[in-house]
């Protein structure tokens, strides 16, 4: 049997189509592991290896002929500018001129060097021509002084197809023209400034409040291992293995590629409203830089008769109503967010949005400027702004903690936030709570998480930015919920009411209870700026992620079909300016009732549907096997048994229960006193819908436009597109076996 030495094995030519999977396995790995470069350089490094490739046209030789005269051998000179292929000397040749045996240190095959250990003295490669060379295969070896990898594929004399459906099956680090994070720390900060947002101080704090206190961190900890992190981790693996959008990302299965649009369209419908909160955040900002606060007294032009002065005696205030608490309608801070900042009572509902406000205009303008100059340099500028943006609200938090805890009735409040319940648990919607606002927080199914990470490295540990995130993001709501119920309780202490009375979620929380908290402290100026500038900092990098989800997707999927000519400066600005424009629908005097609408139905069961498909089209279309592999490619490891369950049974259960009993608790749609028309409400599904049915239209399409039979069709379809050109060539397809489904 004739062999060559190949780090210490001998491969004969009968055992190389066995051993040619185990070999391609071996050159997947080692093409894209770091450091593998041989630590010797030169200005420039040659290594030559030969192939003999068996004239197959030709009658069968001799034993001779065999050894000798059937061989072809060509050279592959490899260098860091290319590779340069010529015919390498006959046996014969060799022989007639002895010189081709003797070149010594230029590593050319049949000559040994100086050290005549069969190894190439410049890089240690192994010496590839010899009288006992392996036949019927073809070996490259590239070797790179710059990039320190080394890429090594091996084809044997296979079908072209088999031959194209291998080299597909190699992950290499090509140079595809993608951007990548400044620094790991970029992306970390990014991921954490998405899910860390206004939802972690305004609800958390509220629901902990409302649900046992302590007590309802047992469901919320429980979805939050089970539910909401495994699909966290799934985006992240799937934008870092493939390195593509949310749209271009299901090519692994395009029968889901509807999902990418969905989740597109829900991050683009909650950029009209979510960027209007920053807004009002910057108008609040700009109100508080005064020696006294606006909303401190009832004497202003846009105060009502009916509005209560807690800072004054019941005889100077100028109405005999009782006061009700800071929800009521009648305080200062209401009035002016509602009648001063919204103009709610040029109004009479969404049937009579009116014109925007200017100044509100103005404030907006300023959010999505800001949004521009951090996006339109791709992930180069936003990684820079997440520094400040991710990492300035717990300065600010601490602050306002320091201060909260010096106030008389703080630690009541405190008692109150997390005064466990056990009883409570008992409640179905306890439960129900924990899941929405835990997925909500973590941000699966946005496609923001899978964008942010389609800018990584290959080899970047996303399993640990995983587990970093999750628990940044819980101790942030957790944390966030003792700065607010410090004063809460303050607020409680000092007019005399209970704790319920003053504790509420959303915006009626960080625009009417905490501005009235702040209104009545020494510095209450500062400390409402602080406040303010809190959020504004919270909203940005949420904000920043939605419109990166956005601009990623599509760009990606219109650069995939052939428009390579549009550039990122010039579709974020497009991007930019049309979200503005609808936001500026918000900013009416009925915008807030527009803004309730689309705070109900733009991102509820459609964001739901489409972390749901996801979840089902990578855990069981793609498959657990082939998911695995990637991980263990990227990472070095695969994934547990835990993380498979979940990826294939938790996780799609536990979304599945939430959209279920998010259907049969439906709450009536209305703000404050007003009640929508039927119209409304129908409007508000059409939204929702506009973006669920992306996923069943996409689908249809792609089964009625791939070519093929009904059946070639279905493979096509629930198969990665590098697997096509095989099944179309009539090869075997693997999810049409009981092996790919049952895997776990």
């Amino acid at each position: 049997m004739a062999g060559m030495p190949v780090l210490g094995n001998s491969v004969g030519a009968g055992e190389l189509r066995d051993t040619s999977r185990e070999a391609s396995n071996r050159s997947s790995s080692s093409g894209s592991r770091r450091g593998s470069s041989p630590h010797h350089s030169q200005e420039q490094e040659t290594c030559d290896a030969t192939v003999h490739k068996p004239d197959l046209t030709r009658p069968r030789p001799t034993s001779y002929e065999r050894e000798y005269h059937e061989k072809v051998p060509t050279m592959a000179t490899l260098s860091g500018t290319g590779v340069v292929t010529h015919t390498a000397p006959s046996y014969e040749e060799q022989r007639a001129n002895p010189a081709l045996l003797s070149r010594g240190a230029s590593c050319t095959p049949g000559g040994r060097s100086v050290r005549d250990d069969g190894y190439c003295s410049a890089s240690s490669t192994p010496r590839a021509f010899d009288n006992k060379s392996t036949k019927g295969s073809v070996v490259t070896l590239s070797c790179y002084k710059k990039e320190p990898k080394v890429q090594i594929e091996e084809e044997c004399f296979y079908s072209e197809a088999s031959k194209r459906l291998r080299t597909n099956s190699i992950k290499t680090e090509a140079n595809d023209g993608r951007e990548t994070w400044g620094t790991g720390a970029d992306f970390l900060l990014s991921i954490i400034g998405f899910a860390v947002d206004l939802a972690n101080v305004w609800r958390f704090p509220y629901l902990c409040y409302r649900n046992g206190g302590g007590a309802f961190l047992i469901p919320y900890t429980l979805m939050l291992v089970f539910g909401a992190v495994p699909l966290f981790y799934m985006e992240l693996i799937l934008g870092q293995y493939n390195r593509q959008g949310p749209i271009t990302i299901w090519k692994i299965c395009p029968l889901f590629k509807g999902v990418g649009f969905c989740a597109v369209m829900v991050a683009f419908y909650v950029s009209f409203y979510y960027n209007v909160i920053i807004g009002w955040a910057f108008y609040f900002l700009v109100s508080s830089a005064r020696s006294e606060l606006p909303w401190l007294h009832c004497d202003n032009a846009w105060n009502t008769e009916q509005c209560w002065d807690t800072t004054r005696t019941n005889s100077t205030n100028r109405t005999d109503i009782r006061y009700q608490g800071p929800l009521s309608h009648f305080t200062p801070a209401s009035e002016f967010f509602h009648r001063a900042v919204l103009e709610m009572q040029y109004s009479e509902g969404l049937n009579d949005l009116g014109f925007p406000k200017w100044q509100l205009a103005i404030c907006l303008g300023m959010v999505y400027v800001t949004l521009y100059l951090s996006l339109f340099k791709g992930v180069k500028s936003s990684g820079k702004v997440v520094w400040m943006t991710a990492t300035m609200p717990y300065v600010v938090l601490s602050i306002l903690l320091a201060r909260g805890l010096l106030l008389p009735g703080a630690t009541r409040g405190i008692a109150y936030y997390l005064q466990p319940e056990l009883t409570r648990l008992k409640d179905t919607q306890v439960w129900v709570d924990a899941a929405v606002q835990i997925f909500y927080s973590v941000g699966a199914g946005f496609g923001v998480h899978l964008s942010y990470a389609s800018y990584n490295t290959f080899h970047n540990n996303c399993y640990r930015d995983c587990l970093v995130t999750t628990l940044v993001n819980c101790f942030t709501s957790f944390f966030s919920g003792f700065v607010i119920f410090t004063y809460l309780g303050f607020m409680s202490h000092k007019q005399g009411v209970p704790i319920s009375s003053v504790a509420t979620e959303g915006p009626g929380l960080v625009f009417q209870v905490y501005p009235e908290a702040v209104a009545t402290l020494p510095g209450a100026s500062l400390w409402a700026m602080l406040f303010f500038f809190m959020l504004i900092m919270l909203g940005l990098d949420s904000g920043m992620g939605g419109l990166e989800c956005v601009i990623t997707g599509l760009l990606d999927e219109a650069r995939a079909c052939g428009a390579h000519w549009l550039k990122r400066e010039h579709f974020t600005l497009i991007v930019v300016c049309f979200s503005f424009c609808v936001a500026c629908i918000n900013i009416t005097p009925g915008g807030i009732y527009m803004f309730h609408l689309l705070d109900t139905y733009a991102a509820g069961i459609s964001l739901l549907c489409s972390a749901l498909f996801e979840a089902v089209a990578v855990s069981w279309f793609y498959g657990l096997k082939k998911f695995s592999d990637d991980v263990e490619e990227m990472l070095g490891f695969r994934p547990g048994i835990y993380w498979r369950i979940c990826w294939k049974f938790v996780s799609p259960t536990f979304i599945i229960g939430v959209v279920v009993f998010g259907l049969l608790y439906q709450q009536p749609l209305q703000y404050q006193h007003y009640t929508y028309p039927p119209w409304a409400v129908v409007l508000g599904w059409g939204l929702a819908c506009s973006s669920i049915l992306m996923i069943p239209i996409v689908a249809i399409y792609k089964l009625v436009t791939t070519p093929g039979t009904f059946k070639q069709r279905i493979a096509c379809c629930i198969s990665p597109e590098s697997e096509h050109e095989a099944i179309k060539g009539g090869a075997p397809v693997s999810r049409f076996t009981w092996r790919h489904w049952l895997y776990v």
